[in-house]
């Protein structure tokens, strides 16, 4: 009688443990949490103890008679375990750079080398203008060129003749001063007088030749730049990527007018829309309780459900403030897209790890009780007594906590039901496989 009576007590609070399991199962279910531990499982467990604690029942009267006063909880070991958080942002990703392509000067499209979906390498041509005014001004350029060349060429030769002049005079001039110096009397003053003047008349002659040489090679250098100017003008009829990447949009066709897009006058027309395909960028607005966890070089995993495919990145640079109106930080992430897969405007995922922890103390959540600023666990001792056990957390998942002080390694909490439970009390531990699910925190 005694067996049978501590068997029935024996069953109905390991049904009752059944029972409290299968609620918090239906919970963390209901919250569309993944469990890795199904409930028939737990069930296995526990029906097992029971069948294990029915064979021993009638070994030793004194095990039964204090049995009957100890209730069966269910119990975890204060493990080391590896703890993270991390939260999903969703956004669209975009070209790292992506940009509408003007021509600089009006003209009619010659030679368009792309269509849509066109790759192109940096300094690859586009498209080829034809500028008429352009190709006649650099003609014009050309001859100027050549009756400036002229003009310094025939101010070069009149002033080699005025240097001859001026040599053959100012000899004369200072032979005869010589003469009228050493022999006065020989030579008349007034004939001195004649040559100084003639050698100052030749000197002068020499220095408006020396100007007029060097007009026309002023005039030669601007007509020169003028050409250099024009042909610079010229070369932007020939329209070159300015990065590798793709067309994604084509504007203009075969003999279409462009016109230039430095006039502010008038509503130009691009070209092409050219977009880096090997690089993106996904902006993310991280919620303002997370900004203090993001750091530059962070690693991110991208996934994109259109593909079923994960991309690696990281967390490139933000915007150090959070926006009045939501809350939030603007936040860029860097995709490499070596193989060409992700395309722009592809709605995408980010996992953004927040925390992570190695070889920590933790014990499930479902063992934490919270008692306004106290938090504590129920520890069953090794004499089979309930301690109530003040303790300190610090990173918490969907399912773990970490222990910072409170608890030590291999310590048994109880993660059962714990109302009808006193500290003091004796009850009988038995440990029990914690359902385990993931976070799943989306923005």
């Amino acid at each position: 009688m005694v067996a049978s009576a501590w068997q029935d007590r024996q069953r109905r609070d390991i049904q009752k443990l059944m029972h409290d399991h299968r609620n918090l199962h239906d919970g963390i279910r209901a919250r569309g949490s993944k469990l890795n531990l199904p409930f028939s499982t737990l069930a296995a467990t526990l029906s097992a103890t029971l069948v294990l604690a029915s064979c021993s029942g009638g070994t030793n009267g004194k095990v039964e008679a204090d049995s009957q006063s100890a209730v069966t909880v269910g119990v975890a070991k204060v493990v080391k375990k590896t703890l993270s958080r991390q939260i999903t942002l969703s956004s669209e990703l975009v070209p790292f750079q992506e940009i509408d392509v003007y021509a600089k000067e009006s003209g009619y499209v010659q030679k368009l080398n792309v269509d849509y979906g066109t790759h192109v390498k940096q300094g690859q041509v586009i498209a080829i203008l034809e500028i008429p005014e352009l190709q006649a001004q650099l003609r014009q350029d050309e001859a100027e060129i050549k009756n400036a060349s002229g003009q310094m060429d025939r101010a070069q030769h009149e002033l080699a003749r005025y240097e001859a002049q001026y040599n053959a005079v100012h000899l004369q001039y200072t032979r005869l001063n010589s003469v009228f110096t050493t022999q006065p009397g020989i030579v008349a003053q007034q004939e001195v007088d004649d040559a100084q003047g003639k050698d100052l008349a030749a000197a002068s002659q020499v220095d408006a030749g020396k100007s007029a040489f060097e007009a026309a090679q002023s005039q030669l250098a601007a007509v020169k730049a003028k050409l250099v100017h024009d042909q610079a003008l010229y070369d932007y009829s020939r329209i070159v990527a300015p990065f590798a990447g793709v067309v994604t949009q084509r504007y203009a066709n075969l003999g279409a007018l462009v016109q230039g897009g430095t006039n502010s006058s008038t509503q130009a027309m691009p070209i092409v829309r050219l977009s880096q395909d090997d690089l993106f960028r996904l902006v993310i607005p991280v919620p303002e309780s997370y900004v203090r966890y993001i750091k530059v070089g962070d690693a991110v995993t991208v996934r994109v459900p259109s593909l079923n495919r994960s991309f690696p990145g990281k967390v490139t640079r933000f915007s150090v403030d959070v926006r009045q109106d939501t809350r939030t930080m603007h936040t860029e992430v860097d995709v490499l897209n070596p193989g060409r897969l992700l395309m722009p405007g592809l709605y995408a995922e980010a996992d953004v790890s927040l925390e992570h922890r190695d070889d920590i103390p933790a014990v499930p959540l479902q063992a934490i009780n919270h008692e306004g600023n106290k938090t504590s666990v129920f520890v069953v001792n090794s004499n089979g007594v309930v301690e109530d056990r003040t303790i300190t957390l610090g990173i918490q998942t969907a399912a773990d906590a970490e222990v910072l002080s409170g608890l030590n390694e291999g310590e048994q909490v109880i993660v059962s039901d714990r109302s009808g439970l006193k500290p003091g009390q004796t009850v009988h531990p038995q440990v029990v496989q914690i359902m385990q699910y993931q976070e799943s925190k989306s923005e």
